[in-house]
C-alpha cells in the first residue's frame, strides 16, 4: 500500500474569481509561472492586462481589481520557460481559461492559433496569440443554492434515469421549441411529469461540466455529443442555456432552477463527472487553459517529462497525486453539492483519480480519504465507474464502504442469459441477489452494485434485440469504433422489420431484460428512452452525432 497523498494546505485567498460590493478578487495556482496576467475583456473585445502579485509559498498569483464585478469576461497569460521537457509549456500568447471559472462563454474556433506549439513540431513555441480562437471565463454572482430535496432519496429505494440533458427534450413535441435542449427545458413539467409517471427518482445526466470537442471530430464534420470532454469542472456546460439565460452567468441560474424543479418533484440530481482528464488533449492538442499554466502539475506525464502519461485513452490524466490538483476536484465537487443543489456523482473512468505519484493504483487514496472525512460529500451518492486504460485499471468490486460501482457482470451476464448463451441459472441467482461474488465482502451492501443492461455507450435496448452487429457508419470511422462484444441477438433478422413476430419476440425479450433489472438486488439504472424503445440504428457509439440518432 503507497502513501496517501496529503492534502494541500488551505489558501490565502480563494482561487477563481469572487466579487464583492467594490471590486473582484482573483487568484490562480501557478507556481512555476514567472509572471501571471489578468487579461480583462469588454463588450468590445477590447483588452486590460492587469499583473497579479505571487504568494511564493503558496504558489498563488492573486490580485483585487476596484469595478469589476459579474459578468466580466476574463482570462490569463502565463509567462514562464519553455522546457517541454521539463513539463513547462508556458506561452503567453495563448489566453487561457481560469480552471475555477464559474461560468465559460464563447468557443473554440478550431481554424485558429489554439495550440501552443506550431504546425511543424509540437515541441517548438508558436507565438501567434490565441484572442478570440478561445472561449473567456466570467466572473459569476454568489447566488441561492436550488430548493433542496424535502425527502432525501434513499440508496435503497433509488431507481436511476441515465440521460443526456439536450438529447432528452431536443424532439419532445410538448416542450416549448426554443427550451428544447436546454436546462430550461429539462425543467419543463411535461419532462418532470413523464419521469415521475415511470417511477424515476434520481436523473443521472451525462457530463453537465462545460465541454468541448476534440480537434479530429470537428474535422470530420461531427461534435462531441456526449460532454466526455471537460474544459470547466466548475462551469455549467454554456450551450444547454436557453437564448434568455445567456452564457454570461445565465446558465448558473437556469442549471439552479432545474435543480429547484426537480427536487420539487422528489427526483435526485446525480452528474456524470468527468476529473480523469479534460478537453485539451495531449500535448499535440490545444492549449486553452490547464497546459498553459503548468502542463507538469495539472497532467500525469512519462519519465521524460515531454510527453503526456495517459490512461484515459483521451489523450492526457489529471494529476491528482499532486495535492492542489486534488484539492481542484475536492473543491469543484463542494461547489457542485453546495452551491448548485447537486445529490450525487457517477465518476468516469474513476480509477485515474486513485494513482499515486508512480502512476500505480491505490484504494486507499487521498482522494478516497477526502470525500469520506469531508462532511458535505460524505452523505453523497458517489458512483465509481470502476475502471481505465492503465495498469491494473480494472478495480471492480474493490471500491469499499460508501461507493456504489458499475457492474459490468450484471450487463454482460443478463444480456448473455436472454439470448441463450448460458449454462443454467447459478449465476442468475448471484446476479438478482445483488452480485454477491463482487460487492459481499467488508460489510458493504447490495447498494454497491449499480445494475445495468444499456448505458449511453453501447446498444439502446431497442438496439440489443435488434442487431447482432455494430453499425456505427456515421461516425467515419468505416465501423472500426465501438465495441465487438455487443452480446445482442437479433431474433433472425438484422435491424428493423416489419415481421410482426419478429418485432413480438423483440419485445418480449426487451421486457425480460428490463424486468431482471428492476427485479435485481442492487440499484437499477435504466437508460433514458428505453422505456418507450428508443433506437439509434444499431450506433453502439453515438458519442459523435448531436442528431435525431
Amino acid at each position: 500500500m503507497s502513501e496517501p497523498v496529503p492534502t494541500a494546505p488551505a489558501t490565502s485567498v480563494p482561487l477563481g474569481a469572487h466579487p464583492s460590493e467594490h471590486g473582484t478578487q482573483f487568484a490562480l495556482w501557478a507556481p512555476r509561472a514567472e509572471r501571471v496576467e489578468l487579461a480583462l475583456v469588454d463588450a468590445a473585445d477590447r483588452q486590460t492586462n492587469v499583473d497579479l502579485e505571487l504568494n511564493p509559498d503558496e504558489g498563488i498569483w492573486s490580485g483585487f481589481v476596484p469595478g469589476v464585478g459579474a459578468g466580466q469576461r476574463y482570462g490569463y497569460r502565463v509567462h514562464g520557460q519553455w522546457i517541454p521537457e521539463a513539463g513547462q509549456r508556458f506561452n503567453p500568447a495563448k489566453l487561457l481559461l481560469d480552471p475555477y471559472a464559474r461560468a465559460i462563454t464563447g468557443f473554440v474556433d478550431y481554424r485558429g492559433p489554439i495550440s501552443d506549439h506550431t504546425a511543424d513540431s509540437n515541441f517548438t513555441l508558436d507565438s501567434t496569440d490565441s484572442f478570440g480562437a478561445v472561449p473567456l471565463s466570467v466572473v459569476v454572482a454568489p447566488s441561492e443554492p436550488p430548493t433542496p430535496l424535502a425527502n432525501p432519496v434513499p440508496l435503497d429505494e433509488m431507481v436511476i434515469y441515465e440521460t443526456h440533458l439536450k438529447g432528452y427534450t431536443q424532439r419532445h413535441p410538448e416542450v416549448p421549441e426554443g427550451l428544447r435542449g436546454t436546462y430550461a427545458g429539462f425543467a419543463d413539467d411535461a419532462v418532470i411529469k413523464h419521469l415521475k409517471d415511470t417511477g424515476i427518482n434520481a436523473v443521472e445526466f451525462l457530463p453537465l461540466h462545460h465541454f468541448v470537442s476534440e480537434p479530429f471530430i470537428v474535422g470530420r464534420g461531427l461534435v462531441n455529443y456526449w460532454g466526455y470532454n471537460t474544459l470547466g469542472f466548475f462551469a455549467p456546460h454554456a450551450p444547454y442555456a436557453s437564448s434568455t439565460a445567456g452564457t454570461l452567468g445565465g446558465q448558473v441560474a437556469e442549471f439552479k432552477h432545474m435543480v429547484s424543479k426537480l427536487h420539487e418533484a422528489g427526483i435526485a440530481v446525480i452528474l456524470d463527472v468527468v476529473y480523469n482528464h479534460t478537453g485539451e488533449g495531449g500535448h499535440e492538442g490545444p492549449t486553452l487553459s490547464f497546459r498553459g499554466i503548468d502542463h507538469g502539475g495539472y497532467y500525469r506525464l512519462t519519465s521524460d517529462n515531454r510527453n503526456d502519461y495517459d490512461v484515459t485513452g483521451c489523450g492526457n490524466a489529471v494529476d491528482t497525486s499532486h495535492p492542489r490538483v486534488l484539492q481542484m476536484v475536492l473543491d469543484s465537487l463542494r461547489y457542485w453539492a453546495t452551491d448548485m443543489g447537486v445529490d450525487g456523482f457517477r465518476f468516469d473512468l474513476c480509477t485515474t483519480l486513485i494513482r499515486d505519484t508512480n502512476h500505480h493504483v491505490d484504494q486507499n487514496h487521498a482522494f478516497k480519504q477526502a470525500i469520506a472525512a469531508d462532511p458535505v460529500l460524505a452523505d453523497k451518492v458517489m458512483i465509481s465507474e470502476p475502471w481505465d486504460l492503465g495498469p491494473y485499471g480494472y478495480q471492480v468490486g474493490r471500491w469499499g464502504k460508501g461507493w456504489s460501482e458499475w457492474n459490468d457482470h450484471f450487463r454482460g451476464y443478463v444480456r448473455d442469459f436472454w439470448r441463450g448463451a448460458t449454462n443454467g441459472v447459478q449465476e442468475l441467482a448471484t446476479r438478482l441477489s445483488g452480485s454477491s461474488d463482487t460487492f459481499d465482502h467488508g460489510g458493504r451492501p447490495a447498494t454497491s452494485s449499480i445494475n445495468f443492461v444499456t448505458a449511453h455507450d453501447g446498444f439502446t435496448l431497442r438496439d440489443v434485440v435488434t442487431y447482432d452487429l455494430k453499425h456505427n457508419e456515421a461516425n467515419s470511422e468505416r465501423n472500426r469504433d465501438g465495441t465487438d462484444d455487443n452480446r445482442s441477438w437479433n431474433h433472425g433478422y438484422e435491424g428493423e422489420t416489419d415481421d410482426a413476430a419478429v418485432n413480438a419476440a423483440r419485445q418480449r425479450t426487451a421486457r425480460n431484460m428490463m424486468a431482471t433489472l428492476l427485479l435485481s438486488a442492487g440499484v437499477p439504472m435504466i437508460t433514458a428512452g428505453d422505456e418507450l424503445g428508443r433506437t439509434q440504428g444499431g450506433n453502439n457509439n453515438a458519442y459523435c452525432q448531436d442528431s435525431p440518432t
